[in-house]
């Protein structure tokens, strides 16, 4: 799928730099060039930079006129959960109206529902299900995106999950990075046993998606009444040694320091956050793990937002994404996310858009690569229908992707 295209006419070129993510103040440098032009050879950019300094073409080279529109990398969702069956959509308004969740898991709802969908779809299901959901996220700019398991909770549904995940990365334009999720609730299998669960999770789910090289990370739901402390860290520590890289949803809902957990096992990222110390998100940002945001989640279950401001101005990088799932957050929609992380979050508009490219890179182990526009990087950008990138949170939850390059290639969009 690699190509190659000279892209001119660019209105505003906008990007972080670096191979690593950018921290507290950092997160504000964008690189930003008006008059811009964009090379890109076999899928690597080759220059960025003001028109006037262009190289000479190699021959091969597609040129494309961008019409004086922006030009930024495309966005990486850094937490989803994209790959499940069924739908949630009474517990929606439920909530709205003031039901309280557990109520709502005594009607029948949570996340037992979505497990009981999930374990009944086949592969070719969730494959289908997911290429959906990928297409859109493709649709709003998203060019590298997360995948997390979770919702089979037994041996063969998880490894289901993540063989979809597997085959969607070979065929469809966006990156999948899958993650292993066992420990995302308790299933009824073992009601009331949370510990015997993660020992299940160790000892029976764990060796084989390490052995088949299934995930990349693995993850667990830190949380008060779910997973603690003690067996969040054997599960991840269990992780570790059979070669996973580490995430934790950590002080969601109760702060029990699971942030502070995820800095002392140098996690790659800690997500959610809504209730996360000052003192555990600066040894996050001494850890270097990075604090991963999730607006639309705040926003569906009207909670607070996590407080981004704070997190930048102690130091810690932080990313922004979707966390898309079928129960707490049924949306992708990475403009309104942009929008509520200047409107609600604090943030600058530049500081969102590097939350959204590199940082989100960062978080999935992978800023070395992609997440931003510059020499050696993979060239995964997006020309929006706006002449700066300022009109992506300006033009509130409005998409302003027009074209979406992956790899140099055109795969959305007009040229």
């Amino acid at each position: 799928m690699a190509g190659s295209v000279f892209l001119h006419g660019i209105g505003e070129l906008a990007t972080p730099l670096g191979g690593s993510a950018r921290k507290g103040p950092d997160m504000g440098a964008l690189r930003v060039v008006p008059g811009a032009g964009l090379l890109a050879v076999d899928g690597i950019i080759r220059w960025a930079g003001p028109l006037g300094d262009a190289p000479s073409l190699p021959a091969g080279v597609a040129e494309i006129d961008a019409g004086g529109r922006a030009v930024i990398p495309g966005f990486v969702d850094s937490h989803a959960h994209f790959v499940f069956a069924g739908y949630r959509a009474d517990e929606f308004y439920w909530r709205a109206g003031g039901v309280p969740y557990m109520e709502i898991h005594a009607r029948g709802g949570g996340i037992r529902r979505s497990v009981d969908a999930t374990r009944s779809a086949t592969l070719e299901e969730l494959i289908d299900l997911g290429a959906r959901r990928l297409d859109t996220a493709l649709s709003l700019g998203v060019t590298t995106m997360e995948g997390k398991s979770g919702y089979g909770l037994d041996l063969e549904t998880e490894l289901r999950q993540l063989e979809a995940m597997r085959r969607l990365s070979e065929r469809h334009p966006v990156d999948i990075v899958a993650t292993y999720m066992g420990p995302h609730s308790v299933p009824q299998e073992f009601a009331g046993k949370p510990s015997a669960y993660v020992d299940f999770c160790i000892e029976t789910v764990l060796p084989i998606v390490a052995g088949r090289k299934l995930a990349r990370f693995a993850d667990v739901f830190c949380e008060k009444g779910v997973f603690e402390l003690e067996d969040s860290r054997r599960f991840l520590e269990a992780a570790a040694r059979a070669g996973l890289a580490l995430k934790l949803h950590a002080d969601e809902i109760v702060r029990i320091g699971g942030a502070g957990l995820a800095a002392e096992l140098k996690a790659t990222s800690a997500d959610h956050l809504l209730k996360a110390s000052i003192e555990d998100i600066a040894a996050m940002a001494a850890a270097g793990t990075v604090a991963t945001v999730l607006p639309l989640t705040a926003f569906s279950l009207r909670e607070p937002y996590a407080d981004a401001r704070a997190m930048i101005d102690s130091g810690c990088a932080v990313a922004l994404a979707s966390d898309l799932n079928p129960g707490s957050c049924y949306s992708q929609s990475i403009p309104l996310a942009l929008a509520l992380a200047v409107l609600q979050m604090r943030m600058s508009p530049e500081e969102a858009l590097c939350a959204a490219t590199l940082n989100g890179a960062a978080a999935l182990g992978l800023a070395d690569s992609v997440g931003s526009i510059e020499p050696g990087k993979k060239a995964d950008f997006l020309i929006l229908d706006a002449p700066s990138h300022l009109h992506l949170a300006y033009h509130v939850g409005m998409n302003q992707v027009r074209s979406v390059y992956k790899s140099g290639t055109l795969v959305h969009g007009p040229k």
